[in-house]
């Protein structure tokens, strides 16, 4: 098989990778606490706790889930929580504790929560007192059996005040008190191995319900180790200080935070990144040197009024994923930090990162960057044949980090796999002659006009760069000429207000006139996903 990215690869970048380097995340985390145990892990509210300190809370609630829960390997434990030490403290104590977690969004509607906890089947929770009343209207519609509430300073000892948990949850055990009766419990160790379930990563349920991925610790694993050899000058033991805006329910933060961890990283947790103004004075001083985010969080930030106050002396790269970096946003980027945004690409189904641009690229590309090691990019289209270099296809993967398969979902799995287990990611990209993969657009999100197929992207790209449009999404409404016409839906400048008529005359100057926009509709803010993710879906039910 053809692979031109192993060529650009050069020696800078290794073929493969040892997928096995750690049986678990279990035993990366206890490898990293060997080795810098004294060192801050986590910053939060003003306050550092060490990887020791992390690794004994963890300890604690490991065994309180084991010696008064019961809870054994496999069990699924789910984990409802925003970016607080109580995250990650959690997080290993459920793993170490050899059962599976279960990521929540702590924003989710009821019915989202029932939907997800009963596929799971996960019969305890730990869940932030914030998000408590949405489980008591429906903990008796699902499995549900042990509830544990978080408040904001736990783990750390800080009486910060935190939102009261629901009444209707009779029975709720606190984290702080958990975690004090586990400090005087025995521990019994769970040999994990890569196979062994490590998250339950749901999808956004785009159309329909959202589906199970199943993550196994190698598959982390894995991509700990591609993330390591795609950009080793961010990635020096001991040294890095990462900014974790990222919610950790989602798989980009997450992998962010175990591949940090492996390092000995000091990483700032940011419970509400929709604050840009405590967001600028929580970074401002850490000099931080890697920030991981999606396009909506870098747009934020470059247009703050502080922005110029941040200390970037030890700033190294900003990684964009979750959606297209848009280049406008990498230019403001680069102004203000002297370097572009780097570009990588993933899915939850594949924990996530399978394409990822190198420090060696400086300028912006458009391009997602290259297949990491040990992965196999394929583009095939509709009929599952390999396309023609240079032409679109859907790209498909196989690697060490991609998902086991969808929990109980032997539907979805049928089609989301090619018989030689490569994941059809719905996703149309094509290949440069130098192997990097540019994303053209989501299948599904693809406009037909008069024929001629349009992709979404490309035009919000090209508004984007219009003078006064902060951002915009581009989707196909239903047109009696041209069967579908191209609608922007706009977000303008508060100090600009370019008129329908001028967006649509800067269109015609840089699109062929079929992929010229129709309609431009001005609204106040886009709507999106928790993680930043502009939801176009929501703009078509719109329409």
């Amino acid at each position: 098989m053809n692979k031109p990215w192993l060529d650009t690869y050069g020696d800078s970048i290794p073929a493969t990778i040892d997928a096995d380097i750690y049986p678990s995340v279990t035993a990366l985390f206890q490898r990293a606490v060997s080795d810098y145990g004294d060192l801050p892990a986590f910053e939060c509210f003003g306050q550092r706790m060490t990887y020791a300190q992390i690794d004994r809370q963890a300890t604690a609630f490991a065994a309180w889930l084991q010696g008064k829960l019961g809870i054994r390997r496999g069990d699924r434990v789910a984990l409802m929580c925003p970016n607080i030490f109580a995250f990650p403290i959690v997080m290993h104590g459920i793993i170490r504790a050899g059962a599976a977690q279960v990521n929540v969004n702590p924003l989710y509607t009821p019915r989202e929560l029932a939907h997800q906890l009963t596929d799971a089947g996960a019969e305890t929770i730990v869940i932030f007192g914030g998000s408590t009343p949405v489980l008591a209207e429906i903990i008796d519609q699902t499995p549900v059996r042990n509830v544990i509430t978080v408040d904001l300073g736990d783990g750390a000892g800080l009486a910060i005040p935190s939102p009261q948990v629901d009444a209707r949850l009779d029975g709720a055990v606190a984290l702080a008190d958990a975690l004090r009766e586990g400090a005087d419990l025995p521990f019994a160790p769970v040999k994990l191995k890569g196979d062994d379930i490590l998250f339950f990563q749901y999808t956004g349920g785009t159309t329909g319900l959202s589906k199970g991925a199943v993550l196994t610790h190698r598959n982390l694993v894995a991509n700990t180790e591609q993330f390591k050899a795609m950009l080793p000058e961010a990635q020096v033991p001991s040294s890095e200080v990462v900014v974790l805006a990222l919610p950790l329910y989602h798989i980009f933060g997450l992998m962010m935070m175990v591949a940090y961890s492996a390092l000995g990283a000091r990483m700032v947790l940011i419970p509400n990144p929709r604050d840009m103004d405590a967001f600028v004075d929580a970074i401002k001083d850490t000099k931080f040197s890697v920030l991981p985010g999606v396009n909506t969080l870098f747009q934020a930030l470059t247009a703050h009024p502080r922005a110029s106050q941040i200390d970037l002396s030890n700033y190294k790269v900003a990684i964009g994923g979750g959606a297209a970096v848009i280049e406008a946003t990498s230019r403001k980027w680069h102004a203000l930090t002297g370097s572009h945004i780097k570009e990588g690409y993933g899915l939850s189904e594949t924990s996530p990162v399978l394409c990822l641009n190198t420090m060696a690229i400086t300028d912006f590309t458009g391009t997602c960057g290259l297949p990491v090691p040990s992965t196999e990019i394929r583009l095939l289209d509709d009929d599952g044949n390999p396309v023609p270099m240079g032409e679109a296809g859907e790209i498909c993967a196989r690697g060490p980090q991609v998902m086991r398969g969808y929990w109980n979902n032997d539907e979805a799995n049928s089609a989301a796999f090619t018989a030689n287990r490569f994941f059809r990611t719905g996703d149309v990209g094509v290949f440069t002659p130098e192997g990097f993969v540019k994303i053209v657009d989501r299948k599904k999100d693809m406009v037909i006009v008069s024929g001629f197929n349009v992709y979404p992207n490309e035009i919000e790209a090209t508004v984007t760069a219009c003078d006064g449009i902060v951002e915009c999404a581009c989707i196909g409404v239903p047109d009696d000429k041209t069967g579908e016409a191209l609608r922007v839906y706009a977000v303008r400048s508060q100090d600009s207000a370019p008129s329908e008529q001028d967006v649509i005359a800067h269109c015609r100057k840089h699109l062929t006139g079929y992929k010229v926009p129709k309609q431009i509709v001005f609204i106040e803010a886009l709507p999106k996903s928790n993680v930043g993710k502009i939801l176009r879906r929501e703009l078509r039910k719109d329409a």
